[in-house]
């Protein structure tokens, strides 16, 4: 018997350590996208880009990171139950999104309460992070979108007077269109005339009609699909050929397939750009992201990418998962050289450059890179 339990000791103490990655179980990070509805292809995107990041980075603190994907379908009810489950069933250690700004002001809450830090690579208005300890974001803000876009208005296009078409049922929308109206008339333009639309309407020959009767130089149109192309459509059909200028919810394929002949000639600011790609790391995303997608990345994914790789540095950085540590290192985040450019982290909001493109020959087309 002794010599049994000898034998016993000796391939015990031969046997390979068990990993601390295994002991430890996964670091669990949430996502909340709109994976079904309306926004269903900006989630798609997003997630894509997510999910690449994961496969170049699977691991963090020697342990595995397990992605959990919790569908929103763009709603704010959704959204704040997605966030209670990861949270209060997965017990995840950080979530990622969600994509709009509705959406991510009614899940923030919910994630601020639990003390869960909450990172949205997507949601541009700046309140979502307002007042907030736990909720950052990787994206620009929209007063810095809106005052592009005012610029390139005025100096770039010329234009002296715009018109402006905003989607009232979003506080994307709302929010852009407002800090556009402020830079084009700080900077010498005149707004003539402000028309409003529901996320779920189709017939746009009111509004559009109203825009016709102004002649304005431009149409400022912080919109998402599929009412934005099918308003640039009608615009056309009705004989409006002033420029259109969207946000960075007008870079999205559906825009292209449902806008088709009618949304060349769209200009829109947004994050990314693979012609305008300034780091190594979006050059080498860039031809990641085809290979495996055999398409021409968009703005979605790379902000994806980047929101992923900006959590597990703050989580490195932390050397554990308490959220206090892990909020401290999102706060110290300084020229992270992503792939949407060089990132810095000012008051839980993100300060980058942005990217502006042109629709031509049915594709976005690079034009330039506006530094903040």
């Amino acid at each position: 018997m002794r010599r049994i339990l000898l034998i016993i000791t000796v391939l015990l103490l031969a046997a390979p350590a068990v990993p601390a990655a295994t002991v430890a179980g996964p670091v669990k990070i949430g996502v909340i996208l709109p994976i079904t509805g309306p926004a269903a292809p900006y989630g798609e995107a997003a997630l894509q880009g997510i999910r690449l990041a994961h496969e170049h980075q699977p691991t963090v603190l020697g342990r595995p990171v397990k992605l959990l994907v919790a569908d929103n379908r763009s709603d704010k009810i959704e959204s704040s139950s997605a966030a209670n489950r990861l949270i209060q069933r997965d017990k995840v250690a950080v979530i990622i999104g969600p994509l709009s700004s509705s959406t991510t002001m009614a899940a923030g809450p919910v994630a601020e309460k639990a003390g869960v830090p909450l990172v949205t690579g997507w949601a541009t208005n700046p309140v979502v992070t307002r007042g907030k300890k736990y909720v950052f974001r990787t994206c620009f803000i929209d007063p810095f979108q809106g005052r592009v876009a005012a610029n390139f208005a005025l100096r770039d296009l010329g234009a002296k007077t715009a018109a402006m078409l905003i989607d009232n049922s979003r506080d994307y929308s709302v929010g852009l269109a407002a800090f556009f109206q402020r830079a084009f008339v700080a900077g010498g333009g005149k707004i003539v005339i402000k028309s409003l639309y529901g996320a779920h309407d189709q017939d746009f020959s009111a509004q559009l009609g109203a825009i016709k009767s102004k002649n304005p130089d431009v149409i400022y149109l912080p919109g998402y699909f599929p009412q934005l192309p099918l308003i640039i459509r009608q615009a056309r059909e009705m004989g409006l050929k002033q420029p259109f200028l969207g946000g960075d919810a007008a870079q999205a394929d559906e825009v292209l397939k449902i806008g088709g002949q009618a949304v060349e000639g769209l200009m829109l600011t947004t994050h990314f750009d693979e012609s305008g790609a300034t780091t190594a790391a979006g050059k080498r995303y860039a031809a990641a992201y085809r290979a495996k997608h055999k398409k021409a990345p968009d703005a979605m994914g790379a902000l994806g990418y980047d929101t992923y790789m900006i959590v597990l540095a703050a989580i490195a950085k932390a050397g554990s998962l308490q959220a206090d540590k892990i909020v401290a290192a999102l706060e110290a985040t300084q020229g992270f050289a992503g792939v949407c450019g060089m990132t810095n982290i000012h008051g839980h909001d993100a300060v980058k450059p942005a990217v502006i493109l042109k629709v031509k020959d049915g594709k976005y087309v690079y034009v330039t890179t506006v530094e903040p």
